[in-house]
């Protein structure tokens, strides 16, 4: 099976050897998102809200760019340096997400790229058999 390469300039540029997503089949890939600004690639301003807000439109911007939409996610892996910050990636996490919810794995880290406290990655399938 023949892997797609997704990109869009809707969400940041890959800082490393790696691709915004990768697709085969109807499975897309989503690399971790960082709250890094597409435009400016620097982390954004603003408290953990609009951190975790932006790593969720990054997230957004690219599942898109594969045709697809984040209530095509079936699994969703959350970094964060600082496990407090938990209950809020669930009370925004609703805003992007309806139920029901993909399946999800939250994870203390001791650090991430750029100094950011959140980074998310995701798997997406994109099929009406769901």
């Amino acid at each position: 099976m023949a892997k797609q390469i997704i990109h869009t300039d809707q969400a940041p540029q890959a800082i490393g050897t790696y691709s915004q997503a990768v697709r085969v089949g109807d499975t897309v890939y989503l690399s971790g998102q960082i709250p890094l600004d597409p435009a400016t690639m620097a982390l954004v301003s603003g408290d953990m809200e609009a951190q975790i807000r932006r790593v969720f439109d990054n997230l957004q911007a690219v599942a898109r760019a594969a045709g697809g939409e984040l209530i095509d996610v079936v699994k969703l892996n959350v970094f964060l340096t600082d496990l407090a910050h938990f209950p809020l990636v669930n009370q925004i996490m609703a805003d992007y997400f309806p139920e029901p919810y993909p399946a999800r794995a939250a994870i203390g880290v001791a650090a991430l790229p750029k100094a950011a406290q959140v980074e998310m990655d995701a798997v997406m399938v994109l099929s009406d058999w769901l």
